[in-house]
């Protein structure tokens, strides 16, 4: 190295260590203080896209924020400044808590007064000051989505018709421009129609004119509860978001057509058949015949108010038939039968008819007895046999209580009463009876079916006095009146001595109706009674037995008459 270039070289090391030292130190640089204000991110309005929305707070004690201020820039340029954001409403969730660009401060187009000048996303900038004077402003706090909101107008589908069943789709697509909220037609997009319920076929697609209207279709419509839903979604630099409208064809152009119709019987018990006939014509035709058309007969309906039938088609001549078969417990309202279009093109009144099927029923027996005096009763519940409570409207059921010597034939009625239509319609039936065997029947009406309760036997053993004497006649007034006689029962088909039972001698003055006790004793092993009482007037003596659990009374014998002197 040059001698000189070293020297110059040392020269300029030296200055500069002289230099060093010669300079004040300097200090370390204190950090920024963190600020209490906190800015949430500044969300786009989507109905109103020329406003936003942003959450800011403080966390300095006691300070609350006072002043939420924003701009809108493009880069380094600014293109709005909001000095004001007003504060949403605290019971709105959506907007409490935040600051909202005031309606009247909406951006706008320059085209629409505005200084946004062009649709596009642009920057927000947030400032938010406290109470205290604490200042934050948040750079980015988010994006302004200024672009056309997609919207479909006048969307319709047309009236599917008898010789036209296809829904036929129309519809506006337009843009709704931020701020101004004016409408832009959408022209050259695609639309799309879908079949969403009961309806078969794909979906259809559309191109927007001009004017952003468009045509599409057909699509079959199978029904009036056919629905369609046209949607339409773009991401674009000047459209964003996604439109979706629904119509359904409530309105169908059908063809009218007179039906007649009548079934073969007004009654049918669970299991018959009922073949209900008929024709369809078309009036604006000369009544000529309707042929190969479908048609549901029904007959009565399930408990969730599903038609209970069939469908059949109608002949070249225009007619049809349809044989059910009645079922218990079908309709609760009123049986019916009914002819309805199964076309929901075809129209007609629908025609019906009554036709009653009763439901089967069940008589359950609580309760049954026969008495000492020879009166049978019988209890007990009548309801239907399978269908849980009872049918609607409907008058009281008669029941009657029946008796048979063998319990297989000749059965004879001997007393009868209502049951009224409750769950537990309970019943109570008595009539006079020497026992045998008994059932409870109910005979088949509109309402229910016949049935009859299980067949019960009620017996009692029949007893009578025989060979019964009162005297000596005639007799001294306070003597002594002794009656006299046998006492039997009925068993085994033989009329033999009852003895060791309970009996009672009765007096029954002369003009008197009324029978007295006079005196009580008990039978002798060969069925032989002696009672005896003090006479006090001319009447009339008898011995009588009053039954146990197992016996009868003894029937009411001829009454001996006595002279008193």
């Amino acid at each position: 190295m040059r001698a000189d270039l070293r020297l110059s070289l040392t020269a300029l090391l030296t200055a500069a260590v002289l230099s060093a030292a010669t300079l004040p130190a300097l200090a370390d640089e204190a950090p920024a203080a963190p600020t209490p204000i906190g800015i949430g991110p500044a969300l786009t309005d989507d109905v109103q896209r020329g406003t936003f929305r942003v959450a800011a707070w403080t966390d300095a004690p006691q300070a609350k924020v006072t002043a939420v201020s924003a701009r809108v820039r493009q880069g380094d340029t600014v293109l709005a400044e909001i000095p004001a954001l007003a504060p949403g409403n605290p019971w709105d969730p959506m907007t409490a808590g935040r600051f909202l660009v005031p309606s009247e401060a909406a951006l706008r187009l320059t085209e629409d007064g505005g200084t946004i000048p062009a649709l596009g996303r642009y920057a927000i900038d947030v400032t938010a000051t406290d109470s205290l004077g604490n200042t934050f402003t948040r750079t980015d706090a988010g994006t302004l989505d200024f672009r056309l909101l997609p919207r479909l107008d006048s969307f319709g589908i047309g009236i599917p018709a008898w010789d036209d069943r296809n829904a036929r789709p129309t519809g506006t697509l337009v843009g709704v421009q931020p701020g101004s909220g004016d409408l832009v037609p959408l022209p050259g997009r695609t639309v799309t129609v879908t079949p969403t319920v009961r309806t078969p076929g794909s979906a259809v697609t559309a191109v927007t004119g001009d004017s952003g209207v468009f045509t599409g279709g057909p699509l079959p419509v199978a029904d009036e509860y056919a629905t369609f839903e046209a949607s339409y979604t773009e991401d674009s630099a000047e459209v964003h978001g996604s439109a979706y409208e629904y119509r359904r064809a409530y309105d169908l152009k059908g063809r009218e057509v007179k039906v007649t119709a009548a079934a073969d019987k007004k009654r049918a018990l669970s299991g018959e058949a009922v073949t209900v006939s008929g024709r369809v014509t078309d009036p604006a035709a000369g009544n000529a015949p309707v042929a190969d058309q479908a048609l549901m007969v029904t007959l009565g309906v399930y408990t969730d108010n599903a038609p209970y039938g069939t469908t059949v088609h109608t002949d070249a001549d225009g007619r049809f038939s349809a044989r059910l078969i009645a079922a218990s417990g079908l309709a609760d309202y009123g049986d019916y039968w009914s002819v309805r279009s199964a076309d929901p093109y075809l129209r007609f009144d629908q025609v019906s008819g009554v036709v009653a099927i009763p439901w089967e029923t069940r008589i359950d027996l609580l309760t049954g007895g026969l008495s000492a005096d020879g009166r049978v009763t019988v209890g007990g519940v009548f309801r239907p046999r399978y269908v849980p409570g009872s049918r609607s409207s409907v008058p009281s059921q008669y029941l009657q209580l029946e008796q048979s010597a063998d319990g297989k034939t000749g059965w004879r009625k001997i007393a009868s009463a209502q049951a009224y239509a409750a769950y537990w319609s309970t019943f109570a039936l008595a009539a006079n009876s020497g026992g045998g065997y008994f059932r409870v029947r109910h005979l088949t009406s509109d309402a229910y079916a016949e049935s009859s309760s299980r067949v019960f036997r009620l017996v009692r053993t029949p007893v009578r006095v025989v060979g019964m004497n009162a005297g000596p006649e005639p007799v001294r007034k306070g003597a002594n009146v002794y009656t006299t006689g046998t006492l039997q029962h009925y068993t085994n088909g033989v009329w033999r001595a009852f003895g060791n039972a309970p009996v009672a001698l009765q007096f029954q003055a002369k003009g008197s109706t009324t029978w007295r006790q006079v005196a009580t004793g008990r039978s002798a092993a060969n069925g032989w009674v002696s009672l005896k009482a003090k006479a006090s007037a001319d009447g009339s003596w008898r011995i009588r037995y009053w039954g146990d659990s197992t016996h009868f009374h003894s029937a009411a014998p001829w009454a001996d008459f006595v002279d008193v002197r």
